[in-house]
């Protein structure tokens, strides 16, 4: 027994750490119960001197037998990874996983002689090197592909890139490709094969719209069966985004496939699957684009990409009703007003949709409406000998006086006619039709028998003439007329 070693409790509490390259490259292609032994005996690693640490021990905490457990230590060391270094008892040594990547592991010569022989066959254009042929025996062996169907994966790579001196990195990143979707025999590697021949006009047609003149890689082709067979877009729509995307000045080779990849994802995202509406997607995208682009330059603002701005707003607001040109405008008017962002400007819009008003008529109106009533306040405010410019308490009393009140506008002349000369003759107005709205005065000849005064003649009576312009004084009336209505 040791004489220092850690606790159980310290042990229960502590990290057993898994190398990264036993995650990517190893545990993809072993068995749920070869797994679980090779990360229980990196555990067990760390109380090698502990009395308890047996084969016997080691099956009954997993609650499997030792014989299970000797077969899967058996297959991590063909693997590499660990080293039996006594059978009686049985004893394990964890070895580096650097080592076994960086190819130190010893393969048996004899075993792989036919194999050997065969790929030298169909790469006829140049010598196979011990180290590529080590490269072929650790796909074989981690993998777990079928000697001869990483023989057909060869001789494939050969007839697709047209070449028998093609380089061993493109065999096997196509043979890592097809293992980790499960093509490991040569039935399933048949099959491919024969999937692939089966889109060979579509993809060279396609090649011939993107001006490639290169073989497609793996990638390129499992994104065309995306489109074609996953997605369900018909080889035409595929042709015609393709040629959309060789139009662009921008254009690039090596990301045609992925530029056409988004874009198709995009679309079936959105279920546009035919010609026709993707071409009405794109138009009213580009109609979006050139809304954005106006919303964003008269909110003094800039963007690179306006894709945020279409998705996050201007296309709710369209949504919403409200059209081209009225956001438009409003952009304008919220940067006359100080409102220069476009949470600000979605607020503002907020307001306005509550009003009901969504196009530039309805916007016309509003504002000549909003003109309208600033005109008649201020014509009281002058009537009364005030001269100074209407602010939101005047608004706010004088659709008390009009909406709650409902007092008529020669009632309010009269009042005012009544407050002229005071100390504080707004205030003195509104005491007035206060009192008329308690009697229920709703006349001239009621309000003159209330007060029983003669009033004296107004020199600048009230007249109540409707006007409209769209100066900055006005437009900041429009805004402080929408600032009360809540969110």
């Amino acid at each position: 027994m040791a004489f220092c070693r850690f606790s159980v409790e310290h042990l229960a509490n502590n990290v057993t750490q898994v190398d990264n390259i036993f995650l990517t490259n190893y545990l993809p292609y072993a068995d749920s119960q070869a797994v679980r032994v090779y990360i229980y005996g990196l555990f067990k690693c760390q109380d090698s001197n502990a009395q308890d640490n047996t084969l016997e021990r080691f099956s009954t905490e997993l609650h499997i037998s030792v014989e299970e457990v000797e077969k899967a230590f058996n297959y991590w060391q063909e693997q590499g990874l660990v080293q039996i270094i006594n059978v009686i008892p049985f004893e394990v040594r964890y070895l580096p996983l650097t080592d076994v990547i960086n190819n130190n592991k010893k393969y048996n010569a004899k075993k792989y002689e036919n194999f050997n022989v065969q790929a030298q066959e169909i790469l006829r254009g140049r010598m196979i090197t011990p180290n590529e042929y080590r490269e072929y025996y650790d796909l074989i062996e981690r993998l777990h592909i079928e000697k001869n169907a990483l023989l057909s994966i060869i001789d494939f790579c050969v007839k697709y890139k047209n070449s028998d001196k093609i380089g061993y990195a493109y065999i096997t990143a196509v043979a890592k490709e097809w293992a980790n979707q499960g093509i490991t025999t040569v039935d399933a590697v048949k099959e491919k094969i024969i999937e692939m021949d089966s889109m060979k006009i579509g993809i060279d047609q396609l090649l011939k719209i993107l001006s490639i003149k290169r073989p497609l890689s793996m990638q390129e082709f499992d994104l065309f069966k995306k489109w074609i067979v996953s997605q369900g877009f018909e080889l035409e729509v595929v042709e015609y985004v393709a040629k959309e995307v060789r139009k662009n000045k921008k254009y690039r080779e090596d990301y045609a496939f992925q530029t056409i990849n988004n874009k198709l994802d995009k679309y079936f995202a959105s279920r546009l699957l035919t010609i026709e509406d993707i071409k009405n997607f794109e138009e009213t995208s580009a109609k979006m684009q050139e809304i954005s682009q106006s919303i964003v330059k008269n909110l003094g603002l800039y963007y690179e990409n306006l894709e945020p701005v279409v998705d996050n707003y201007v296309l709710p607001w369209i949504n919403l009703g409200f059209s081209n040109e009225f956001l438009k405008q409003i952009s304008n008017f919220c940067f006359k007003s100080g409102i220069r962002t476009l949470d600000g400007m979605d607020k503002t819009l907020t307001k306005f949709q509550k009003l009901g008003i969504l196009t530039e008529q309805a916007l016309s109106e509003y504002i000549s409406e909003v003109l309208s009533t600033d005109k008649k306040i201020k014509e009281v405010l002058e009537s009364i000998g005030l001269s100074r410019n209407v602010n939101q308490f005047d608004r706010d009393k004088y659709k008390i006086w009009t909406q709650v009140w409902k007092m008529p506008d020669d009632v309010i002349s009269y009042a005012c006619t009544l407050s002229v000369g005071k100390e504080q003759p707004m205030q003195y107005l509104s005491g007035i039709l206060s009192s008329f709205n308690d009697k229920k005065i709703k006349t001239v000849e009621d309000a003159k028998n209330s007060f029983d005064i003669v009033s004296p003649k107004a020199k600048n009576k009230a007249n109540f003439s409707t006007g409209r312009s769209y100066t900055r004084e006005e437009m900041n009336a429009l805004f402080q007329s929408i600032d009360e209505i809540e969110i």
